[in-house]
């Protein structure tokens, strides 16, 4: 179950996402069930991660994505050159998506 966001939301992450350093790091074993693993208790821990993927194949790094996201029920935020941003609400929802455009512009 993959979460849809709107234009806006992601836009709002992708500013939130800006200062974040990378937590987990796919190396040349690709993704294995271990990196899965991290991503997860990651993204519970933080909700929303940069994700660095080593090597040069472009296609190779979306498959990876859309993988990490079907699996583990994450939003793809943004896959800029080596660095995927992913985002999944967790119980403690630390990060609340704004509804609208509106209340996008009306926030600090």
């Amino acid at each position: 179950m993959k979460i849809e966001l709107q234009p806006f939301q992601r836009q709002y992450l992708k500013g939130l996402a800006q200062p974040l350093s990378p937590v987990v790091m796919i190396g040349n074993n690709g993704l294995t069930e271990a990196v899965v693993r991290e991503i997860a208790i990651n993204l519970d821990a933080h909700e929303l991660i940069k994700v660095r993927v080593l090597g040069d194949d472009r296609e190779a790094r979306v498959a990876m994505f859309e993988q990490v996201c079907e699996e583990l029920g994450a939003a793809p935020v943004q896959h800029i050159g080596k660095l995927l941003v992913l985002w999944r609400p967790s119980d403690k929802a630390r990060i609340e998506l704004p509804k609208s455009k509106k209340a996008l512009k009306a926030q600090p």
